[in-house]
């Protein structure tokens, strides 16, 4: 074999070897493509900006109660400005278990246990209906049977005193009768269920240690 055909050899097989090379370390591709760099940037950016949060857009533990904006949406924001630790639906969610507590308890005349969370003009109220039940010789047998409906009527916030006062709206289930002395029916019938409604509005001073909301006033 001639050198010049030796040499030409030894090229040609040179120039292969650094085309595997090259392939085994770029890859192939096929178009335009953009750096890997630049891709992985590229998604960096677009996981970014789909985790961003967007600071002073609505409460949704305000907005899923009441509509943006609204004067009662107002107030509940500077309730939580004064108590960042307050939320409306742990608030509601407790009006729930009160709402009950208390109308049991009127409906029994067991008034003791409830007036810690009554105002002093509601307990008056409830205490004037039992003694009047009691002075006729009526006694209520009561059933609780749940809660269909429970609705934010209206918020109020006062900035000057940091008094609160949300107003809810419920619709609830019950059997109730009315007996007499001498154990008859006078009002009601055992075992139905009857639907009442109610409007009820809690009070609070915002700040306070005291965490228990108050009944100040009722309404249908």
């Amino acid at each position: 074999m001639n050198s010049p055909l030796l040499q030409l050899l030894v090229l040609a097989g040179i120039a292969v070897f650094l085309i595997l090379r090259l392939k085994s370390v770029l890859g192939t591709r096929e178009g335009f493509e953009k750096p890997p760099a630049e891709r992985t940037a590229a998604t960096s950016s677009r996981r970014e900006r789909s985790f961003e949060v967007i600071e002073g857009g609505p409460d949704p533990d305000i907005t899923d109660h009441v509509p943006s904006g609204s004067p009662s949406a107002d107030a509940l924001a500077r309730m939580k400005a004064v108590e960042p630790d307050f939320g409306v639906s742990d608030f509601l969610q407790g009006a729930r278990g009160a709402y009950e507590m208390i109308l049991m308890g009127f409906e029994r005349g067991e008034l003791a246990e409830i007036k810690p969370f009554l105002s002093d003009d509601v307990y008056e109220s409830f205490a004037e209906v039992v003694e009047a039940r009691e002075s006729q010789g009526l006694k209520v047998e009561a059933e609780f049977v749940g809660i269909r409906e429970l609705t934010l009527s209206e918020a109020e916030f006062d900035e000057a005193t940091n008094l609160a006062e949300i107003t809810v709206r419920f619709v609830s289930e019950m059997t109730s009768v009315v007996r007499d002395a001498g154990g008859t029916i006078v009002e009601g019938e055992a075992g139905k269920i009857k639907r009442q409604k109610d409007v009820w509005t809690f009070a609070r001073t915002m700040g306070r240690d005291d965490p228990n909301w108050q009944l100040v006033a009722t309404g249908e």
